[in-house]
């Protein structure tokens, strides 16, 4: 492996971010040189690093303690990197498993998003984008571990966090000032508008997006609540969306439990034939009762099933079997930089092929500049969602079809 000349300049544009992340990474790479300069990285990154050369000796010390971050080769004597991931996620749901591999392969790529990996790398992999993909899943684990801890404390004895009654407060406040941000979805090929997502927000000055107003409604359990309001405020807008124009609206899991979303008199079944309800592969799928008669139940109302985040690294290809989605939208984690990566292109022309065959509609996700956009439309993929074309905002923003990248 060759070592950046650049070094100092990653840690110039890093080392200020970096220097305020603490947190434990196992690495696994039975090539010590590799796993040396690895270890070096990470250190100087402020991560406290435990390097090992053996899959099966890494998942004897992952019994031991807890990792905030575990990084692995591919390829290892014994065993192998998926080995060690699959062992891993039969113990831990949560810790982030980022694979590397200098010999990248669809089959494997495949296997170890479906097995929960949170990122395939093919080396060399520029210093500056290691230490970057290590802090998200570093910031993913806490969110992770933070939001679990806090369900396990309330459900398991019966009792309210010491701050229930802040945050019933700053619930209440953020309902109340909740409003939906729509991102237009994209053909390439037309250069037209195919569809709008809504996207909830809130101005409770409390609460950083809405992840954390989803997690409050977690830990106060009023999902519910939470999910019956966004959908009335969408079915509030949909006068106003252009005749004929899908909107997408994610459902959280416990959604699909709630008999007001199957209720023909609930506000937003009136539009139902106009709505695709967009259902997270994050979701716990496997949790919800009756999910197939369900889903036959929305689409006998009139809606459409959109899958979300395919490729994101959670539940894999089998929620097609589970939900028979008519739409799939495909996670920015393999548009990101489709276009420098044959991996993710072969990747994601699987997907393509298999919505084909499937006669599946497919959204990119997340496109942030032409390239990845032209990229994603020679692989045949047509329909796009992203900043290149608008940022969410209020009803309703105009795409753009010029040719300026727009990242975030």
């Amino acid at each position: 492996m060759s070592v950046s000349p650049s070094l100092p300049k990653v840690f110039d544009a890093f080392g200020a971010e970096m220097a305020t992340v603490r947190g434990t990474v196992l690495l696994v790479d039975d090539d010590l040189a590799v796993a040396a300069a690895y270890e070096r990285l990470l250190r100087k990154a402020g991560y406290s690093v435990e390097a090992l050369h053996d899959g099966q000796k890494a998942v004897a010390r992952c019994q031991q303690r807890g990792f905030d971050v575990i990084v692995s080769d591919v390829r290892m004597p014994g065993m192998s990197g998926l080995e060690l991931l699959r062992a891993i996620r039969e113990r831990d749901l949560d810790v982030p498993v980022i694979i590397m591999t200098g010999s990248p392969e669809v089959q494997s790529a495949t296997e170890a998003i479906e097995h929960g990996a949170f990122r395939y790398l093919t080396k060399p992999i520029e210093f500056a984008e290691f230490l970057s993909v290590v802090a998200r899943a570093l910031r993913l684990h806490q969110m992770a571990r933070v939001r679990r801890e806090a369900l396990e404390e309330y459900g398991s004895e019966g009792r309210y966090l010491s701050d229930r009654a802040g945050l019933e407060a700053r619930f209440t406040s953020a309902l109340s000032k909740l409003w939906i941000a729509y991102q237009p979805i994209v053909s390439w090929s037309r250069r037209s508008l195919f569809a709008y997502e809504a996207l909830v927000r809130t101005d409770e000055p409390m609460l950083y997006g809405p992840a954390t107003l989803f997690d409050i409604a977690e830990r106060l359990k009023r999902v519910l609540d939470l999910g019956r309001i966004i959908r009335r405020k969408v079915a509030e807008t949909m006068a106003q969306i252009p005749p004929g124009t899908p909107v997408f609206v994610n459902v959280h899991a416990a959604d699909l439990e709630d008999e007001t979303l199957f209720a023909p008199e609930s506000p937003l079944s009136a539009f139902a034939s106009q709505v695709v309800l967009e259902i997270t592969e994050r979701a716990a799928l496997d949790g919800i009762n009756d999910l197939m008669p369900r889903m036959a139940q929305l689409r006998g109302l009139g809606y459409r099933i959109a899958l979300d985040d395919l490729g994101a690294g959670y539940a894999g290809l089998a929620s097609f079997a589970q939900l028979e989605p008519q739409i799939v939208k495909v996670d920015m984690s393999i548009i990101r930089s489709v276009d420098a990566s044959a991996t993710k292109q072969k990747l994601f022309g699987s997907i393509v092929s298999l919505c084909s065959d499937l006669e599946v509609q497919l959204v990119a996700e997340g496109i942030e500049t032409a390239a990845e956009r032209d990229t994603v439309a020679r692989l045949g993929g047509d329909l796009c969602q992203g900043y290149l074309f608008a940022r969410p905002g209020k009803p309703f923003p105009v795409p753009s079809f010029d040719c300026r990248d727009r990242q975030a």
